[in-house]
């Protein structure tokens, strides 16, 4: 427990309820107040990547796990988000000299920051999501094994797909991007294996680990090219991976006038996002929510240790959102070849990996 968890518990702060998942540019992080009548010392904060906390997807998803925890411990919060890289130190620094007690950074592309900001505060209890790169006492990396899920999301779109064409593209080629690509295209040819088929991955080759990116996590149209790239090699059904560039994705499928679906990524999109719901298969879910909720519950509660939270199919960190409106679509058998994959995922006897898989 770190000093300052310390003063938090014995000031009478404890976390309860804990869940079963254990899961603009320079300005100063905004303070927010909880309608509760217990109330906590205790001061959780979060730092955004460049996605921005309304990107429907994984910064949101922890900023709405902030929330919640905040709420029930009756705390108040403190949040900055960040718009570009340069952001992220600034804003991480902003939060130690506000005395946050736990510092959470969203994303891959904070670890640097965070690493360097840790190291210098000793004292201060950080978590990161998405990243497993720093080795410190007061970082807790919170990581999923996001291939599992993304295999079952591509043999669904395997299955779904008609012109045997199926696509993915990521926002950068860093291993929390490239984990759900090579789950989806193992996924396709486990479906091929066992079907005697030949659907065809386009957007991503596992063996040579390249393929599609626009650069960045903006929905722009650098994004909408690089989906409209993956439209006119054919495919009927496209994963963008990389928080809101698949709105990007989504419009050029709507400009296309095809038949397109679309499979989502860290939220169900099709909740998060109602917007684009008619073109939503599925989406591929990583429980950053419930995760995050967690952690801060057991920082507050004096129970913070850096042993990292991994997400899997198993203890349901990950998983394949329901089909919604394309359920009568799909072949009546696919949600029991599902199960039974989820079951083999599990139990080991269908290897799920990638070179991004967190190891265990």
């Amino acid at each position: 427990m770190t000093i300052k968890a310390r003063k938090a518990a014995i000031a009478g702060i404890a976390a309860a309820g804990v869940i079963a998942l254990l899961a603009a540019c320079g300005q100063a992080p905004s303070a927010e107040k909880t309608n509760t009548s217990a109330k906590s010392d205790f001061l959780p904060c979060m730092v955004s990547d460049s996605g921005g906390f309304d990107d429907h997807s994984f910064n949101q998803l922890g900023y709405e796990g902030l929330v919640q925890a905040s709420k029930d411990l009756g705390a108040s919060y403190k949040k900055a988000e960040s718009k570009t890289e340069t952001d992220f130190a600034p804003n991480i620094n902003s939060m130690v000299d506000q005395n946050c007690n736990l510092i959470i950074t969203v994303g891959f592309l904070l670890a640097d920051a965070t690493k360097k900001a840790a190291a210098a505060n000793p004292d201060t209890d950080f978590a990161i999501i998405d990243d497993n790169s720093i080795k410190a006492d007061n970082v807790k990396p919170i990581i999923f094994d996001t291939a599992q899920a993304a295999f079952l999301g591509g043999y669904a779109a395997a299955s779904y797909s008609k012109s045997g064409i199926v696509g993915t593209f990521g926002g950068m080629n860093i291993p929390t991007v490239t984990i759900f690509m090579d789950g989806f295209a193992d996924g396709v040819a486990y479906y091929n294996k066992q079907k005697g088929k030949a659907v065809k991955v386009v957007g991503w080759d596992v063996a040579k680990q390249n393929g599609a990116f626009t650069g960045g996590f903006d929905a722009n149209d650098k994004a909408k090219n690089v989906a409209q790239g993956i439209i006119d090699q054919g495919a009927d059904v496209i994963m963008p991976v990389g928080g809101p560039i698949y709105t990007s994705a989504a419009s050029a499928i709507r400009d296309s006038k095809k038949d397109i679906a679309m499979i989502g990524v860290d939220a169900d999109v099709y909740l998060s996002d109602p917007s684009v719901k008619d073109l939503l298969l599925t989406s591929v879910m990583k429980g950053i929510q419930p995760s995050t909720e967690a952690v801060i519950k057991q920082s507050a509660g004096g129970k913070f240790s850096n042993e990292p939270y991994v997400g899997t199919l198993k203890n349901d960190g990950v998983g394949l959102a329901p089909f919604h409106d394309f359920a009568s679509k799909v072949d009546p058998n696919l949600k029991s070849e599902l199960d039974t994959i989820k079951k083999g995922i599990i139990d080991g006897s269908i290897t799920v990996t990638s070179p991004a898989s967190p190891k265990q």
